[in-house]
């Protein structure tokens, strides 16, 4: 019996302690996203000067929507109006555009405009050894598409 004891306050002080676990703060969530803010505001905007909302809030929130899933632009205007304050705070996104906004600025917009933002992702993440759980056949990776670009 005091063997048991012994070890159940040992497994709960272990539980209490520092974590062993090594936390790269360049691959943690907040520096993703400060960075793909960053690179976004690098990005030309090719709208009048007259334009009412940044172009990098807008591209955030393309990228929030996508990040949080939302299944539609619709749903993510309801989320936008219900809970404003997760992505303000979260994605540092100081004017939120609606879906109309969002539809009239984006769709024309290059994709190709976006690869910047994309590279700087990949690299920190490639340099952060993120991926080498990913690597299958050849030294290749193995990542699951939405299936819309293939």
């Amino acid at each position: 019996m005091a063997t048991k004891k012994k070890r159940r306050i040992k497994i709960i002080a272990g539980l209490s302690g520092k974590s062993k676990r090594k936390v790269r703060k360049h691959l943690s969530a907040d520096s993703l996203i400060a960075m793909t803010r960053k690179e976004f505001q690098q990005i030309q905007d090719h709208r009048a000067d007259n334009s009412q909302i940044a172009l990098d809030d807008i591209l955030m929130s393309a990228f929030a929507m996508f990040s949080l899933k939302d299944p539609s632009l619709p749903a993510f205007d309801k989320r936008r109006q219900e809970e404003p304050e997760n992505l303000h705070t979260t994605f540092s996104i100081t004017d939120i555009p609606c879906d109309s906004q969002m539809r009239t600025t984006l769709d024309p917009m290059d994709p190709a405009r976006l690869r910047s933002a994309f590279q700087a992702g990949f690299r920190q993440l490639q340099r952060g050894k993120a991926f080498e759980k990913m690597v299958f056949l050849d030294d290749h990776y193995l990542l699951s598409g939405d299936g819309t670009g293939f």
